[in-house]
């Protein structure tokens, strides 16, 4: 095999239009190959990094890098030119390397890109990118690194709560992969309450079900036994209370915002709950959600009879309805996105290309690739890979 004569050319400068086209316009001319690239703006300064091989060109390489020299100065730009080998002995394969996204989210604070990349080196990673893709109130970071390092993700996990910041951690494989659908657990998730215990405050139960809800969520009650000992406390109570708790019960703050865009970006949408249907369907018609299932409560005479129908959504049973929502929709797993909060949506999380623990409960944090906090639940459309991209430009999905 022919050994290539690769060079580094880095370039600086303000940023104006023409830079690139007026560079590389050099390089096609001399029939040299870039084969890789980078190139992007910050805060109005141009920087530019390429590999080029002069291998096959149809001029020397000083003859190249003087018409660089001099088309650079007519650009007013900054160039640089060396030899890769002066960077570099040995390129490592790109077959060998196992490439993630880490994205970090929260609030700007100093030092927590050192905390970070720290964290990396000690791990014995290779950072090979870092990418500031918003700043605000919310500052939004991606890490591109490549490890096989099994630890990373937990401790990654744990400095993030440790700095007040929100981690999510994929394949760059799936990261780049189209997400085509976003499914929702209902309680303290899309909405910002746990709605049985609301419904048991008006029955006057509210602290025995709330001690069996914390059981469940935290997964040492068996769902189905802990939905059943709750639902049997509410026997009696008017239906009508459904309606009156339904009007009043409020979306997580910027969850509406987050569905609407979702919808607009054309996103299938889903909730699946372990919660009541009354419920979920109250909500798929105020937001046009396409999908929602919940468990339904049985009803006469205008009373809760104490009960609930079969069979009971659980946490494996939310997997088979994902399942089979994903069949309908000519879907893969790994194009859709699944967010809950306990864990009864363990399955569901850890089946998905994206799994968002959402304020969790610390068993779902194990299954999930990642952990967004209530304040940053926006955020999530930072980690749309294609998508990002379009909500980064699009002027009409700046939530943040």
């Amino acid at each position: 095999m022919k050994k290539k004569n690769l060079y580094v050319i880095s370039v600086l400068g303000e940023d104006r239009p023409g830079l690139v086209a007026g560079l590389t316009r050099v390089l096609a001319k001399a029939s040299a190959n870039i084969i890789d690239i980078d190139q992007s703006v910050l805060r109005g300064l141009f920087a530019m990094f390429m590999v080029v091989d002069y291998s096959d060109t149809i001029i020397t390489s000083s003859e190249i890098n003087s018409a660089l020299f001099d088309r650079a100065k007519e650009l007013n730009t900054t160039i640089e030119i060396k030899p890769y080998s002066e960077y570099i002995s040995k390129e490592l394969p790109q077959e060998a390397k196992n490439h993630m996204i880490v994205t970090l989210l929260g609030k700007d604070k100093p030092g927590v890109i050192y905390i970070f990349s720290n964290l990396f080196c000690s791990l014995g990673v290779n950072i090979e990118r870092i990418r500031m893709i918003a700043r605000g109130e919310l500052i939004v970071m991606e890490f591109l690194v490549d490890t096989r390092d099994v630890r990373l993700k937990d401790q990654l996990q744990e400095t993030a709560e440790r700095v007040d910041m929100d981690i999510v951690f994929q394949s760059k494989d799936i990261f780049n992969g189209a997400k085509r659908m976003v499914v929702f657990d209902m309680d303290k998730t899309l909405v910002d309450v746990e709605i049985i215990d609301e419904i048991a405050r008006v029955a006057g139960v509210e602290t025995e079900v709330k001690k069996i809800t914390e059981s469940a969520m935290q997964g040492d009650i068996e769902f189905k036994d802990a939905l059943r000992r709750r639902v049997k406390l509410l026997k009696g109570l008017p239906v009508g209370i459904l309606e009156e708790i339904a009007d009043n019960i409020k979306l997580t703050s910027g969850a509406e915002d987050l569905i609407l865009t979702l919808k607009d970006l054309g996103y299938k949408t889903a909730l699946i709950s372990g919660g009541f249907s009354f419920f979920t369907e109250k909500l798929r018609e105020k937001f046009d959600i396409d999908y929602a299932f919940g468990n339904e409560l049985v009803v006469k005479n205008g009373k809760l009879t104490g009960e609930v129908k079969e069979p009971i959504i659980d946490a494996k049973e939310k997997r088979e309805i994902l399942i089979k929502i994903a069949k309908m929709e000519n879907l893969t797993m790994d194009e859709i996105i699944a967010i809950g909060d306990g864990a009864n949506d363990r399955y569901m999380i850890d089946d998905v290309g994206l799994g968002i623990a959402f304020n969790p409960k610390g068993v779902l944090k194990k299954f999930a690739d990642g952990v967004i906090t209530q304040k940053n639940i926006a955020g999530i459309l930072y980690c749309l890979g294609d998508y990002r991209e379009k909500v980064l430009k699009d002027e009409k999905y700046k939530l943040l």
